[in-house]
């Protein structure tokens, strides 16, 4: 037996092409925000980041001690 879903309209409507502007309106003002807000929202994310030494061990040690840096077993 398939279950059925019963579908529910928003209590909205709009068409594709109404979607379509809002869409782009919309996107338009966060595109203004942002370009008018930048130096703001680029200080908050780097508040955000934790600096280098607040990570231990976040550079990889490549050329540390290796258990083969003794004399070769040949």
């Amino acid at each position: 037996m398939t279950r059925t879903r019963s579908f529910k309209l928003p209590k909205y409507a709009a068409s594709d092409e109404a979607a379509a502007y809002v869409a782009d309106m919309l996107m338009e003002i966060a595109l203004q925000f942002e370009a008018t807000h930048f130096s703001q929202i680029r200080r908050h994310y780097e508040s955000l980041r934790p600096e280098p030494d607040d990570i231990p061990g976040q550079q990889l040690d490549l050329f540390g001690k290796h258990p083969f840096d003794r004399d070769p077993p040949f």
